[in-house]
């Protein structure tokens, strides 16, 4: 990127990193904010690349498949159970993809926009924690708001502090040790955060990301060649937290693995068979596969799931419906069909071959990604493991979430190539 005057540097290079750095910030507020500066960001970058008749950036591979599943998006809703809402939702899906080729065409100009975006995230988790913990301990945290069954410190009654925590944890983790070396003084604050990060999690309450967090570490243990040791190190010292808390406060205890026992029937003699996650949960699965079965090719159309749940001839009970169905696969699988389906196996077909061929090449002593990428591809895996309960695939919270980690690992595969 090239600018001609210092106005032009501003709106479409100063402007887009400031936005990009703060997301973090912004993902905190909620999806209005963090969506916003997406949205910008994209749309400067489109304006830059017209305005300089230069494409190039687009001609990529990431992109062109990025390309051919928003048309197919479009195409669904405008032939499948047509509203303006889903239309509109599946035509402006096209600005994530944006969104990504303008922030890694960002970081080839000065990849110092690295460091940016890491302390913000630095400083979010430090006020996190230490506000997360002080409501733990407190009931209320520092502005006053009062914890209510679960710790949620400045999402309030949103309860996603676990979910933003084990989302952003593989990004932290991965720049902090791309930017910092591990002998280096600083650091050990950086093992502290990482620790209480993952103790919080848990205390949180939310199990789903307490599940992601424990899935990106053993990830990271498996497939790195130099974060074995720590990253094992902080997992043993989280836990040993854990214990030490829960002996003393069990109720995080009690919700992540009592009630979870309890809510799928397990070890209930009075009632037959077991639960998928929970009663709900497995009756909203249920009347899931039966819209499915129905609509195999197609799908009911995107956030369609909503519309038709309460149909007679799939509904299970009165549990049976929600805003979607709580599982990723089988939102696509119900909302988009076969056809939709088609792109997310492709995506874990690549993910699965290339992160076998770099453990192949590990045994040899080589590798195919580097520690940093590993990191990045442990919060990928989170959203492609299929066996939790999950939100809203096309959610602008956790689009933006996810797609923070391909920035971050198409830049440094670009990087590599040069």
């Amino acid at each position: 990127m090239k600018f001609r005057s210092l106005n032009e540097k501003l709106i479409f290079y100063n402007i887009p990193v400031l936005l990009f750095s703060l997301i973090p910030f912004f993902l905190i507020t909620g999806s209005f904010l963090s969506d916003l500066s997406v949205s910008l960001i994209s749309l400067l970058f489109l304006i830059y690349c017209i305005k300089e008749n230069n494409f190039s950036y687009f001609k990529i591979k990431y992109f062109y498949f990025f390309l051919v599943y928003w048309g197919y998006l479009v195409f669904n809703s405008l032939i499948n159970n047509f509203n303006i809402d889903n239309f509109a939702t599946s035509l402006v899906y096209i600005r994530f993809g944006i969104f990504i080729i303008a922030t890694v065409a960002l970081l080839k100009v000065d990849d110092k926009i690295i460091k940016y975006f890491f302390y913000c995230i630095f400083i979010c988790f430090t006020v996190l924690i230490s506000d997360g913990f002080f409501q733990y301990f407190t009931g209320e945290n520092i502005l006053g708001w009062k914890q209510s069954s679960r710790t949620s410190s400045f999402f309030g009654e949103e309860k996603i502090l676990g979910s933003y925590l084990s989302r952003l944890w593989p990004i932290f983790f991965g720049l902090s040790i791309l930017i910092f070396k591990q002998k280096d003084k600083l650091f050990i604050l950086f093992i502290l955060i990482f620790v209480l990060s993952e103790s919080l999690i848990f205390l949180s309450g939310d199990r789903s990301a307490f599940l992601y967090i424990n899935i990106s570490a053993v990830f990271i243990i498996i497939f790195s060649h130099k974060l074995f040791k720590l990253r094992l190190f902080t997992l043993i010292l989280s836990i040993l937290i854990l214990f030490f808390i829960s002996f003393f406060n069990p109720i995080a205890k009690e919700r992540v693995f009592n009630k979870t026992i309890d809510q799928m029937n397990i070890g209930d003699n009075q009632q037959k068979g077991i639960y998928i996650f929970s009663k709900q949960h497995t009756h909203i699965y249920i009347t899931a596969y039966r819209m499915f079965l129905d609509n195999k090719i197609l799908g009911v159309g995107l956030k369609n799931f909503r519309n038709y749940c309460n149909d007679e001839k799939y509904k299970e009970s009165a549990l049976s419906c929600s805003t979607h169905p709580h599982h990723t696969y089988l939102q696509i699988l119900v909302e988009t069909g076969l056809t939709g389906f088609l792109f997310i196996l492709i995506v874990l077909f690549y993910f699965c071959k290339y992160t076998f061929r770099h453990l192949s090449l590990k045994l040899k002593g080589k590798s195919y990604f580097t520690d940093f990428e590993i990191c990045i591809l442990s919060g990928i895996f989170i959203y492609l493991w299929p066996f939790v309960p999950t939100g809203s695939f096309f959610t602008n919270w956790l689009t933006i979430s996810m797609i923070l980690n391909f920035v971050f690992l198409i830049w440094s595969r670009e990087s590599v190539k040069t």
